[in-house]
């Protein structure tokens, strides 16, 4: 009779939309803009290692899910740990950028980026962390400029054989074309990237809703609930330009399994990483299969390379139980070894 009561309380609350956990509350100071883009500095008075650590995030999806809520939070964790943390944010692409290319990431914001928080923290080099499709693109990043000061590279959940991708590349690769689906901004709007990942998954909203019915009594279940549930439910658009090369390149030509990679004109190869590589995977990720992040490690050149393959969800990489105990103490892992202590000659 309790939990009915509870159940009852919480499902007012949830469907009034009242009592939502804020996400994304670390403290963070904006440290460069171009455009939608914006560079973020986590404040931390504990730095204890260096280089600084750079994320690049997915342009599809919004990055507060690496900060979701206080004690939950992969950036909490970095910054407890010692690192001294940025991150690029894509922002909300409109009209202006839907002639943004994937070189306009690779080749322009990326290194800008790069060189601001060089020049911010007074270090030669930083280490890169690509999440997801920000992965791709830091792999790119990383391929197109060897000489790059870089001291290592982690990528999460990042795929590489697009062929595994389910119905969401193979959509693309049965005939859809990207202009088929972009809207008057020219861009492919938010509510087809979160179609396209629910028909990986059709059953998923239905079991997360019976799994939400059975623990509904829980406020911190039903907290955890609104931020997740609410995260894989928030996109933003993907520029189109953008789209439409990724489907050829990535999707069709498969172009990171087959070495038929083209930034600014250039051929790009992944072999010609050779930085300290860690890649993580989830066995049970749904938005990137682990089929199509296993060639990864074998295309990197780098001789100090490793994969991470864990037993999680995609969201189970940087929240919940199994990234706190799991995926985040290997990263900081990996990056304390390649790093330096502050203060150290």
């Amino acid at each position: 009779m309790e939990r009915n009561a509870l159940r009852a309380r919480n499902g007012i609350k949830l469907v009034a939309g009242v009592d939502r956990p804020g996400v994304g509350l670390t403290p963070k100071d904006v440290v460069w803009e171009r455009g939608r883009t914006q560079l973020w500095h986590y404040r931390s008075d504990k730095v204890r290692y260096s280089p600084p650590l750079l994320i690049v995030f997915s342009l599809v999806s919004r990055s507060y899910i690496l900060d979701l809520t206080p004690g939950n939070s992969f950036i909490e964790q970095l910054l407890d740990a010692g690192f001294d943390v940025y991150m690029v944010d894509w922002g909300e692409p409109d009209e202006r950028d839907a002639q943004n290319r994937l070189e306009d990431y690779v080749d322009d914001y990326i290194p800008a980026a790069v060189e601001r928080v060089r020049e911010l923290s007074g270090a030669d080099e930083v280490n890169l962390f690509g999440y997801c499709f920000g992965g791709d693109l830091s792999l790119l990043y990383a391929a197109h400029h060897p000489d790059a000061p870089l001291r290592s590279l982690t990528v999460l959940a990042t795929p590489v054989d697009f062929t595994k991708m389910g119905p969401m590349s193979d959509v693309f690769r049965g005939g859809l074309e990207v202009d088929d689906v972009v809207d008057e901004d020219g861009n492919v709007p938010p509510r087809v990237v979160v179609q396209g990942f629910k028909t990986l998954t059709p059953t998923a909203e239905v079991t997360r809703y019976v799994t939400l019915w059975e623990r509904l009594w829980s406020d911190e279940y039903v907290s955890a609930y609104q931020a997740m549930t609410g995260w894989s439910d928030d996109h933003i658009p993907f520029p189109g330009a953008a789209a439409r090369e990724t489907v050829q390149m990535l999707v069709r030509d498969n172009g990171m399994v087959t070495d038929r990679l083209t930034v600014g004109g250039d051929p790009v190869h992944l072999s010609d990483i050779r930085l300290p590589f860690l890649t993580v995977r989830a066995d049970r990720d749904h938005i990137v299969p682990p089929e199509a992040t296993e060639a990864l490690i074998d295309l990197v050149g780098s001789e100090d390379k490793h994969e991470l393959r864990l037993t999680a969800g995609h969201m189970g990489l940087v929240v919940g139980r199994t990234a706190a105990k799991t995926t985040v103490p290997e990263i900081i892992g990996f990056l304390r070894t390649r790093s330096d202590e502050v203060g150290e000659d």
